[in-house]
């Protein structure tokens, strides 16, 4: 917890306790069963597990005691909403509650606004995929989802899209006490590849081959997309004239790239 503060909303995170897997079915068994000071046993034996994903946000710009208040709330909606009779570890189950509650502030306090029928769309999206990972005990796909709130997959995804927060390139995903990896790192660059670039080398070339009215017509046509009538109009000439002009510098340059 390198870089973050001992104590959190009161709370001295180094002095967090920790449940075994059989004592936390007894807690929950016992929660179930109406057990107030089980419950609370619960709950501080899961706070570190709150703590854990409330430092994936911390670029997220928003005050770390805040996020952690509202970790907790999505930690206590799972307790309230877990099922004893999944045959899975409650932190499985609630990690993407807490996360969904996290996400849920954040897009709520963005700067960026959202209209309401999109945050209502995300929200009932959210909520069926949790749902529905509940009932069937797997990742949910957008069809399902769609199928299930009656909502077209299009607007789903643009609905997701719209709240989710944004994250910078420049945002350190890992550090082994060397060079910090960033987003930008992970990112692959599909337009400029190498072939890419000896193309648009190859390009200049060619163009600078011309003479100055065909660089000055391929220039406007290519670049600045003006149409054939235009670019007669700005240079004073014909649409005819443009056009032969055009076809003559195209071929000298395909003879070049050949």
């Amino acid at each position: 917890m390198a870089g973050y503060k001992v104590e959190i909303c009161g709370v001295n995170t180094q002095d967090l306790p920790l449940i075994k897997p059989k004592e936390s079915k007894e807690l929950l068994y016992q929660i179930k069963a109406g057990e107030s000071g089980a419950r609370e046993t619960f709950i501080k034996g899961n706070l570190r597990l709150v703590l854990s994903i409330v430092q994936r946000f911390n670029q997220s710009g928003e005050n770390l005691d805040d996020l952690f208040q509202i970790g907790c709330i999505g930690m206590i909606k799972a307790i309230d909403n877990f099922d004893m009779s999944l045959n899975v570890q409650f932190s499985t189950y609630a990690v993407p509650m807490i996360i969904g509650e996290i996400k849920r502030f954040l897009r709520d306090n963005s700067t960026i606004r959202v209209s309401r029928s999109l945050k209502d769309t995300a929200y009932k999206a959210i909520t069926t995929r949790e749902s529905l990972m509940k009932k069937n005990l797997k990742e949910p796909t957008i069809t399902e989802i769609a199928e299930e709130i009656g909502v077209s997959k299009a607007d789903i995804v643009i609905a997701l899209e719209a709240v989710t927060p944004s994250i910078s390139l420049y945002e350190p995903v890992f550090n082994d006490g060397g060079d910090t990896l960033y987003v930008i790192d992970q990112v692959r660059d599909k337009k400029n590849t190498e072939e890419h670039w000896v193309r648009n080398l190859a390009l200049k070339e060619a163009i600078s081959r011309l003479s100055a009215r065909e660089r000055q017509i391929i220039t406007m046509r290519f670049f600045d997309c003006l149409t054939q009538t235009e670019v007669a109009k700005k240079l004073n000439i014909s649409q005819a004239q443009v056009s032969r002009l055009e076809k003559c510098a195209l071929k000298n340059m395909k003879k070049h790239l050949s």
